[in-house]
């Protein structure tokens, strides 16, 4: 059983030939384990992410400027 995978402190890696980006990630399991893996996505799901990204980014923005009033 995996309970989490975490994103890596690694630039994204662009295949154009495959049309892919592979992002650098670790795979934790429950017993403490853990192992690298990547998380390979076709450009739809790129541009999907982008999209879902700046939107939460955008969220926390707000959130921390209401914070602050």
């Amino acid at each position: 059983m995996i309970p989490h995978v975490t994103i890596n402190q690694r630039d994204i890696a662009y295949d154009a030939r495959a049309q892919q980006a592979a992002l650098s990630v670790t795979v934790h399991h429950r017993d403490g384990g853990t192992e690298p893996s990547l998380l390979v996505m076709d450009p739809g799901q790129v541009e999907l992410y982008a999209i879902q990204l700046d939107q939460a980014i955008a969220r926390r923005k707000a959130a921390q400027e209401d914070a602050a009033r």
